[in-house]
């Protein structure tokens, strides 16, 4: 008997941008500067914690549901050091996930129900708006205007209504590296202040900002921290994105709903890279302060790189990534665009267009910076004959 057809829950979702453009790189043999990893190794320090910890300490088992005490200890320890602020409880306010990945969406699945309605500053990473669908949500799309990508507020503030559940900010932002400022922060509290709308601060650049400005933590702005779970990334910070380790803090009756899915999600994340990842936060506690220092080169360095070519380059004010109007060079859709640069000119790129629900499309594409110097040469080497 044939099976009934299956009815898809996204039906107008395919494959991910950034696994489409790295597999047609892979067959162009194109340079990869569009999926957002590195081309260069996680610190040694922390490689060798890994072999330790999986070779001669044998930490093969399931950790705890919400994380090794140690690392979350460190985790808390490192929120204090950085932001200033009072450290979240490691007990009751730090949940260890399989990656931001998988925190974002256990947020979501846990708080998000049928008919609530999340705002969405967009452009946006590509996960926010299906993962809200698959709760039964609606992603309520308020725009960020290119070139700046910054908040409008009053926009925002429209766009609250009784149904309201969420609201997600993404800062430093992906993809135009755009920052929040205290200020901001200090608006959207107010914003929010007669509301019960909860706060997703996606946070995962939090340790690339660059000319000397801070991160404004969502964390420091205390009526927002008291509504908000604040992600970050071990993957982004410490070069090794295909670890999947990253983490959430909350205050404790929103950390223990995100629990409530977690443990039915992933239940626990690898234990010898925990491990790993708490002795490097004992041992070399200043790392993520590096970070803005060992980045700015790089975007610096591109930047001036591609100076002589027809792109023409918008702000990087934080992230690792760099987006670059093609209009002196062609008027083909961004989708278009970036695949033909891709097969002809052997470098890859994301079409901006990838990160509105819509398709919209601003004549974008974004570059990742994240990588050693002769990629970066070799990449605008090819671009700059465009």
């Amino acid at each position: 008997m044939a099976l009934p057809p299956l009815v898809s829950k996204l039906p107008d979702v395919g494959t991910s941008i950034f696994s489409v453009m790295t597999q047609l790189a892979q067959e162009c043999g194109a340079i990869n500067l569009a999926q957002g990893f590195p081309d260069y190794d996680p610190p040694l320090a922390l490689q060798e914690a890994l072999a330790h910890h999986a070779r001669t300490a044998g930490h093969h088992q399931y950790a705890p549901m919400p994380g090794l005490p140690r690392l979350r200890e460190a985790i808390a320890a490192k929120t204090t050091r950085v932001y200033g602020v009072p450290a979240p409880d490691p007990a009751t306010e730090i949940t260890v996930t399989c990656g931001a990945t998988e925190a974002l969406y256990a947020v979501l699945a846990a708080v998000v129900h049928p008919g609530d309605e999340v705002l969405v500053l967009e452009p946006a990473y590509d996960l926010y708006g299906p993962a809200i669908r698959l709760q039964g949500g609606v992603p309520v799309y308020v725009p960020l205007p290119a070139p700046t990508f910054r908040p409008d507020w009053d926009r925002v503030r429209a766009a609250l209504t009784p149904r309201t559940r969420l609201i997600m900010l993404n800062s430093p932002h992906n993809p135009s590296g755009a920052v929040l400022s205290a200020s901001d922060l200090d608006t959207l509290a107010e914003i929010l202040a007669n509301t019960n709308v909860l706060v997703l601060s996606d946070e995962v650049y939090e340790h690339m900002v660059f000319d000397g400005q801070p991160h404004c933590s969502v964390l420091q702005q205390p009526a927002l921290r008291e509504r908000a779970f604040v992600l970050s990334s071990f993957g982004k910070t410490y070069h090794a994105t295909g670890w999947k380790m990253g983490y959430c803090v909350a205050p404790l009756a929103l950390t223990a709903e995100v629990r409530r899915v977690h443990q039915f999600l992933t239940f626990a994340v690898s234990t010898p890279t925990q491990h790993a990842l708490a002795d490097a936060l004992e041992a070399d506690p200043t790392h993520d302060q590096q970070l803005p220092a060992f980045y700015q080169p790089k975007r610096d360095l591109f930047r001036e790189l591609l100076a002589e070519s027809r792109f023409e380059l918008l702000p990087v004010p934080g992230g690792y990534f760099q987006l670059a109007r093609y209009a002196r060079i062609s008027t083909e859709p961004d989708v278009v665009f970036a695949q033909r640069l891709t097969r002809e000119a052997g470098v890859a790129v994301v079409p901006v267009s990838a990160f509105y629900h819509n398709g919209h499309d601003e004549g974008l594409v974004r570059f990742c910076f994240a990588k050693q110097e002769a990629t970066l040469r070799a990449a605008a080497e090819q671009l700059k004959t465009l």
